[in-house]
């Protein structure tokens, strides 16, 4: 299985093909639409983000590797695709990486600095609600 940082790298290796925004967005778009989606028994209020402007419900389970496997849908398009990045980055991984792991990737590709204000905000929402999964289940 690959590290964190590994599939950090693949995603910044990804965005850096796209010439402009326009066509990083579209490749959002496209990797929202292969997200693993939540089943619709978790799709309530106890797992929706809290600060994202959109809805987002994300679920967690600990496989039996000890890894947390996240699940997840939004009603936003454009949401759903950073939602897809951070559960491809995130999901698979020990709640000791996933806590450990930084999220400079996001800058690398520009994700914040071409999100509107709220947008961001639910990044950073969506980015807290992965790393509170994990706290969870390393104290379980």
């Amino acid at each position: 299985m690959s590290s964190i940082v590994e599939k950090q790298n693949e995603v910044v290796d990804e965005f850096s093909m796209f010439e402009d925004w326009m066509q990083r967005y579209e490749y959002m778009i496209e990797l929202g639409k292969s997200l693993p989606l939540i089943d619709e028994r978790y799709k309530t209020d106890d797992n929706i983000i809290k600060g994202c402007q959109s809805r987002v419900w994300v679920h967690a389970d600990m496989n039996d590797n000890d890894k947390i496997e996240f699940t997840a849908d939004s009603d936003a398009i454009i949401t759903k695709g950073i939602i897809a990045i951070l559960i491809r980055v995130f999901s698979d991984q020990t709640p000791k990486e996933i806590l450990e792991a930084n999220t400079d990737f996001i800058d690398e590709i520009g994700l914040k600095e071409h999100l509107s204000p709220t947008r961001a905000n639910g990044l950073v929402s969506m980015i807290k609600q992965l790393k509170m999964y994990a706290l969870a289940y390393s104290k379980a």
